[in-house]
């Protein structure tokens, strides 16, 4: 009987697999081509006749980007603003999070329902209002007025998954630590953090890729000082609108793509448990 419904299960199982394999290489190939097409030499990239391989394999696209004498400052500055949107963004979140969670105040459901909505309104509509802010408080050229916007958008998300963490926490743990002596503080720096870690780790990453990734705000609040500008912003030194550099475009990008991917791979056991912890709340 057993091995009749493990006859039955395997073809729909076989299934399950081949179909994410499938999803797998479509999410996967453009990644593929981007590499691709910055080994490519120039002739194959803007052939009519594309493939899917190359016979010969040049560096040259990765000397150029290389080349470009502010690389190594656009590079350090995404690296900045991405590294204080991520930390700022986490440490306000944890104690956000730990205050709609642990305390009872007034407008408390109202103030979550705040951080819900607050995730559906597009970046893009905010795009000119921020703009004006930053100009008033004179933000703009600055890396200030790219930290700050994503700091904001990403708290909301942040705070919502880590309300989670927070509330899974027992009250009886936190009850037990004030017998023995321990501060509220020590409770939640020593006690709590640690078990939420996992949780700032996932939402970590999503602040992360967001401001590592970001065009829109670089190009609309970095204007005249370039010194400034992130790495987004090189491309833009490799598309001209007559004459493209299309190696140089995706050596650039396949460089942008690194840094992302190595931090996923730094924290990826933490961030699965983290989604887990997410998904049983």
């Amino acid at each position: 009987m057993t091995s009749i419904r493990g006859l039955v299960r395997r073809p729909w199982r076989l299934a399950a697999e081949a179909s994410a394999l499938l999803i797998a290489v479509v999410v996967a190939f453009p990644l593929y081509w981007m590499v691709l097409s910055a080994l490519k030499p120039a002739g194959e990239i803007e052939s009519t006749r594309p493939r899917p391989w190359t016979l010969s394999p040049s560096l040259d696209s990765f000397r150029r980007v290389f080349e470009q004498q502010e690389f190594g400052r656009y590079f350090l500055n995404s690296l900045v603003v991405a590294c204080s949107v991520v930390v700022v963004s986490a440490l306000i979140a944890f104690l956000a999070a730990t205050a709609v969670t642990r305390f009872r105040f007034r407008f408390r459901t109202t103030l979550l329902i705040m951080f819900l909505v607050a995730q559906m309104v597009p970046v893009e509509a905010l795009t000119i209002p921020l703009f004006f802010l930053m100009r008033d408080f004179g933000q703009l050229n600055t890396l200030g007025s790219l930290i700050l916007p994503h700091i904001a958008f990403s708290l909301p998300f942040a705070i919502w998954m880590l309300r989670g963490f927070v509330k899974a926490v027992p009250d009886a743990l936190e009850e037990a630590a004030y017998i023995d002596g321990a501060s509220r503080a020590r409770f939640l720096w020593q006690i709590l953090f640690p078990l939420v870690f996992p949780g700032l780790v996932a939402t970590s990453v999503f602040s992360f890729i967001s401001a590592w990734n970001d065009f829109l705000f670089a190009k609309s609040f970095i204007i005249s000082d370039t010194s400034q500008s992130t790495l987004p912003m090189a491309l833009l030194v490799f598309y001209k609108p007559d004459e493209p550099d299309w190696g140089g475009v995706m050596a650039a990008s396949t460089v942008m793509t690194i840094p992302v991917l190595v931090f996923f791979v730094l924290v990826q056991r933490r961030l699965v448990s983290g989604l887990g912890g997410a998904v049983k709340d």
